[in-house]
């Protein structure tokens, strides 16, 4: 199982709808996948068409209480897509992990067996506190969600640094799968200037592929479904679409793994 999680410091990146609209899109060209859902909002979870009332166990469970995590998943409506949801109860997870000797792992034990997936995808709180270093020391690679906007070469930064120190202590074989350049809009200058800036500093790291502003990206979770599913003819449908594929084709051929 290739495990990708999905981070940035930075709140409005577009990272929980990246999350989503990623794992649907895996899902419907035939991986089996799950999304774990890692903030405390809840709102990948929300919009994937799981409500609050019906998520009985969650993420708090697997970090906290050590509940396998299989025990946890429950199935979306969406073929091949399942889910490991979140609750309001994750935001005291850092607090109540702090003392924990293996507090940096809990996540990565949990997910040591075969659990039958190819790919696992973690949506990431807008922090880089215990939460996302759960995630970033279970992950075997990083998807960087980045608004164009004047100060993301500043967040990607403080990203990168952490990105190191958890290569140092935690988890050496973490890399970086790509960066995707989210909320572009062609008649705002300076979102051609942050794109080139970063593409500049970043080459090849950068994906092809941008993810343009849409109002249905921002409908479709009020609706409980991905905009994949909510309208697959938008701009923004359409560029997830491509970007799945542009991540496969960087992903390993080999999807099944312990």
């Amino acid at each position: 199982m290739i495990r990708i999680a999905i981070a940035n410091q930075k709140g409005g990146v577009g990272k929980t709808t990246t999350a989503i609209n990623i794992s649907t899109a895996l899902a419907a060209t035939g991986w089996k996948t799950l999304l774990i859902d890692l903030d405390p909002q809840g709102n990948a979870s929300t919009g994937i068409g799981v409500p609050a009332s019906e998520r009985s166990a969650s993420s708090y469970d697997v970090l906290v209480d050590k509940v396998p995590a299989a025990q946890c998943i429950m199935p979306t409506r969406i073929p091949g897509l399942d889910l490991l949801p979140a609750t309001v109860d994750l935001s005291g997870a850092e607090v109540e992990l702090v003392s924990a000797d293996d507090r940096a792992h809990r996540l990565r034990d949990t997910l040591a067996p075969n659990l039958g997936y190819d790919v696992c995808l973690i949506d990431c709180p807008p922090s880089l506190g215990l939460l996302t270093l759960n995630a970033l020391t279970a992950a075997d690679t990083l998807l960087v969600p980045l608004q164009c906007e004047f100060f993301a070469l500043e967040g990607l930064s403080q990203l990168l640094q952490t990105v190191e120190r958890v290569q140092q202590r935690f988890n050496p074989d973490l890399g970086i799968i790509g960066i995707a350049l989210t909320m572009f809009d062609r008649r705002n200058r300076l979102t051609e200037q942050v794109s080139d800036d970063v593409r500049s500093v970043l080459g090849k790291l950068v994906f092809d592929t941008v993810i343009p502003r849409n109002v249905r990206l921002s409908e479709a979770p009020s609706h409980g479904v991905p905009a994949l599913i909510y309208d697959h003819a938008c701009a923004g449908s359409r560029a997830y679409m491509a970007l799945a594929r542009e991540l496969i084709t960087r992903l390993p051929e080999k999807r099944k793994a312990a």
